[in-house]
């Protein structure tokens, strides 16, 4: 199969999972780098319930976000693709998939990714 090129830096898609146990229950973490940024997926079960969309803006030191796709008075997925968007300075898109309920569980998983990014770089 061909792989597509779009401009001269791209080096195609990279997939790359991991898994942690936190509080009790496995999180799976889904990340496919993209041209200019990447993808994350957060869940326990096979499901996409929600997608946000993330990037920096030059008129403004917050990231712009955007829910596409879920339950709009669930912002976890926003805002983490708000906070992954400003400490990468890429477009990030995020689909969580976990009970929002528990904050504490929502720090864990978030300090996880974060460990993620300053252990593989590369795959962000």
């Amino acid at each position: 199969m061909n792989q597509l090129h779009n401009g001269d830096g791209f080096s195609g898609l990279t997939l790359h999972n991991f898994s942690e146990r936190i509080m009790e229950q496995t999180v799976h973490f889904h990340v496919m780098r993209l041209s200019g940024g990447f993808f994350l997926w957060v869940g326990s079960a096979p499901v996409l319930s929600n997608l946000a969309v993330s990037m920096s803006s030059r008129y403004d030191s917050t990231p712009l976000s955007s829910l596409l796709m879920g339950d709009p008075s669930d912002t976890a997925a926003n805002s983490l693709a708000q906070r992954l968007a400003k400490r990468t300075k890429k477009q990030v898109f995020v689909s969580y998939s976990l009970p929002t309920t528990d904050s504490s569980l929502t720090l864990l998983v978030e300090n996880r990714i974060k460990k993620e990014l300053e252990l593989h770089p590369e795959h962000f």
